[in-house]
């Protein structure tokens, strides 16, 4: 079995991960997938938290766009995160794993409030940490809300799935001569507006040093290659 290079870490999952095929909502078939890959990483003995977006179900920033109050709208993205902890809580706990749903905003009779020492606890006994409902306050995306998190329960390295290979010099999905960029630093990052992640995360991870780690979730197997040190998409350094 390989040895893990690291102990503990935080994934970020877009809600939009979880549509898999689909238009909307959640693919029981593509949850299926990411519990595994969880699971995965899990057997290695690495202390697993994830934080996971709504915008399969609810993006506030888009509500705000034709009208909505942003507050409000941010509030309802927020909701939509806690049902995607719900459904993956739930597939991961099918593979055998005890997990704790945590969220930003109470909601007793769902999952348990966000309290530090509780969640590391809870790493520390071996169950998988969802973090749901942002940072609990509108304006701030679940990419800050993912690195908040990891520098609260000191988590090693943050690591973002998406639908890319990783981080591009252009968007691949329209320019075809965009070119990954295996090493970056944060700060490159942020003098480029490379869109990887919000402004606010990537000055958040910079203040920090916390490093990041971006690759493509639908390639079996890469969660459990960057945890284990095998160089997968784009290593960014903070």
């Amino acid at each position: 079995m390989p040895k893990p290079k690291y102990k503990r870490i935080v994934l970020k999952l877009s809600g939009e991960a979880l549509m898999g095929e689909q238009e909307y909502g959640i693919d029981p078939a593509m949850i299926q997938y990411v519990a595994e890959e969880v699971h995965s990483v899990h057997k290695l003995g690495v202390q697993t938290a994830v934080v996971v977006g709504g915008g399969n179900i609810f993006r506030g920033i888009a509500a705000s766009s034709y009208g909505m109050d942003r507050a409000s709208a941010d509030h309802m993205g927020m909701l939509a995160t806690v049902i995607n902890c719900l459904a993956l809580q739930d597939a991961l706990e099918r593979y055998g794993l005890q997990t704790r749903t945590q969220t930003a905003i109470s909601m007793h009779e769902l999952a348990e409030p966000y309290i530090l020492r509780r969640a590391v606890r809870h790493l520390e006994k071996g169950r998988v940490v969802l973090f749901g409902a942002g940072t609990g306050n509108p304006y701030f995306t679940t990419d800050t809300a993912a690195v908040l998190r990891a520098q609260e329960i000191h988590a090693e390295i943050l690591l973002k799935a998406t639908k890319v290979d990783g981080l591009y010099d252009a968007d691949p999905q329209v320019d075809a001569d965009a070119k990954l960029l295996k090493h970056i630093s944060c700060m490159q990052v942020l003098e480029r507006q490379l869109r990887v992640m919000d402004m606010t995360a990537i000055s958040l991870a910079m203040d920090n040093h916390l490093p990041l780690s971006i690759f493509n979730l639908k390639k079996k197997g890469n969660i459990r290659k960057v945890v284990c040190g095998e160089e997968v998409g784009t290593l960014i350094t903070c």
